[in-house]
């Protein structure tokens, strides 16, 4: 009796100049930055920083609508990656980094240190993956998985962040 033959799987159609065409592999690879050889997340979260020092102007309401479209359209455009890649979380897919940092810096004192602190806070927690952080990532699927991991990862910076700044104006510093 013969072994079933499992075909192999179809290569990836998408090629870098094809996710930078269609506006939702753009989106995805944070306009270019998740094509980086090197360390993607890193660099999609260091061009996150650029659109972030426009968004921080917002009044915080406004902020927080901002970060629910760009939570949304992060779902929509990393869903259309993994279908069409047909792997479940593409490091080529950094805008969930976009989303997580930003929800790091939310209400971030200002200054060139606590963006540079927000950074390294959501970096180390996206990498670390503490609990619910690791959860979503081995569960959650597609592009809400994709997403998801990291906004529970800025919401850690976030608060890591926000204690910060108490602790700082509380006790001084």
């Amino acid at each position: 009796m013969n072994a079933p033959i499992h075909p192999l799987p179809a290569p990836s159609s998408l090629s870098p100049g094809s996710l930078l065409r269609h506006p939702l592999g753009f989106i995805a690879t944070g306009f270019g930055s998740g094509l980086s050889p090197r360390a993607p997340g890193t660099v999609g979260t260091l061009a996150a920083l650029l659109p972030w020092w426009w968004l921080r102007l917002l009044p915080l309401p406004y902020y927080l609508v901002a970060l629910l479209i760009a939570f949304v359209i992060g779902v929509w455009a990393a869903q259309w990656v993994v279908t069409r890649s047909g792997v479940n979380d593409p490091q080529v897919v950094v805008w969930d980094e976009f989303v997580g940092v930003w929800i790091a810096l939310l209400a971030a004192p200002p200054g060139w240190g606590w963006m540079l602190a927000g950074f390294v806070l959501f970096r180390l927690f996206d990498i670390a993956k503490p609990w619910p952080v690791s959860w979503a990532d081995r569960r959650v699927k597609g592009g809400l998985g994709v997403m998801l991991d990291d906004v529970f990862a800025g919401i850690y910076a976030l608060v890591a962040m926000q204690s910060a700044a108490w602790a700082i104006a509380r006790w001084g510093g």
